[in-house]
């Protein structure tokens, strides 16, 4: 199994893209090609010992910068990371492409060049997340900011084939997010799309709150990439918070001495939790082929994650089954201002 990494990618590329990228080749037994500026990967290279069989090197000569329009940024630079990599795949010299470069432009990449599967609308990024009762699935977590109700239907059908193709879920839970439990509850989106969803054969719970995607009652939470953007940022934002102010009163002492001992193995564990980078990234569902993206801030242990996602996906045919599968119609016009492809997920 060959996958794609833009070395270019990041906050942190090429230096944790390179050593994630080594990680994964070496401890899981995968063939990576990094794509990005040649001198810059060898020099990193040069730091790792027995990697030259399971590792190679494709040169681009540009890299887009997360301050750039997608759109644009994709068309004007044919020679970047993220177009030479997705080209790759798209030739099938790749099964897997990753990046954690601008999210907005690897979703545009990937619909110039894989383009969608038959029947899908809007693809959209679907991002694992921790709660109480195992992993949930936010879908879209940013890839379209405005949606139509169908569209979210075709999310929550993407969304349960991911959960019971890769995480071994029998008949998901879908839940819509909302802002309230009730039926009557949301904006015209959220009502008319809990409609079509009541009318699916999916295993759909109805609304659920903010509050309920960290207590698991739903497998799959469906919304639109703005919302589901906001909700997923705030989630790492609080959880990052939380950690902290708990290790600042155990290194601060205050919290006494032995029950501070007995909690550092938990606060360890909660750490473990609240880390995105232990679920390494988000799938784009919808498109012809296995596209990962990562997080911006991604050091090595996330990029090494987003590589083993992209294994998982690869190696449970995901793409292949959810081409088999006959999704709800899609607008007429799906080309409409209501759809915007291209959020940011990093």
């Amino acid at each position: 199994m060959r996958i794609v990494v833009d070395a270019m990618g990041g906050d942190y590329a090429p230096v944790e893209v390179v050593k994630g990228a080594v990680d994964a080749a070496l401890a899981d037994n995968l063939e990576i090609v990094l794509v990005g500026k040649q001198p810059l990967i060898e020099a990193e290279l040069a730091k790792y010992r027995g990697c030259d069989s399971c590792l190679s090197l494709v040169h681009a000569s540009e890299v887009v910068e997360c301050s750039e329009q997608p759109t644009e940024a994709i068309r004007s630079k044919p020679d970047s990371s993220i177009v030479v990599g997705m080209n790759l795949l798209k030739s099938g010299q790749a099964s897997a492409f990753v990046s954690a470069g601008a999210s907005g432009a690897v979703v545009c990449a990937a619909m110039l060049s894989l383009g969608k599967l038959d029947g899908v609308a809007r693809p959209a990024l679907a991002c694992l997340f921790p709660s109480t009762k195992g992993l949930v699935l936010l879908i879209d977590a940013g890839a379209n900011a405005d949606c139509r109700p169908p569209f979210l239907v075709q999310f929550a059908q993407m969304g349960s084939i991911f959960m019971e193709k890769i995480q071994g879920v029998e008949r998901p839970r879908v839940g819509l997010l909302s802002s309230g439990e009730e039926d009557s509850k949301g904006n015209r989106l959220v009502k008319e799309a809990h409609q079509l969803l009541r009318a699916t054969n999916l295993n759909f719970v109805g609304n659920i709150e903010g509050k309920d995607i960290p207590r698991g009652l739903a497998d799959v939470v469906v919304t639109d990439g703005f919302t589901g953007n906001v909700a997923l940022k705030t989630s790492e934002g609080m959880g990052e918070a939380i950690y902290a102010a708990l290790k600042e009163a155990l290194n601060n002492n205050t919290i006494p001495g032995i029950t501070s001992f007995l909690m550092r193995p938990a606060l360890r564990a909660l750490s473990r939790w609240v880390d995105y980078s232990e679920y390494g990234g988000a799938l784009l569902v919808g498109v012809p082929g296995n596209v990962i993206v990562a997080h911006g801030r991604s050091h090595s242990g996330a990029i090494r994650n987003a590589i083993l996602l992209a294994k998982k996906s690869v190696e449970s045919q995901f793409v292949e089954m959810l081409r088999q599968q006959t999704l709800a119609p899609a607008p007429e016009n799906n080309n409409s201002s209501n759809s915007n492809s291209g959020g940011n997920h990093g």
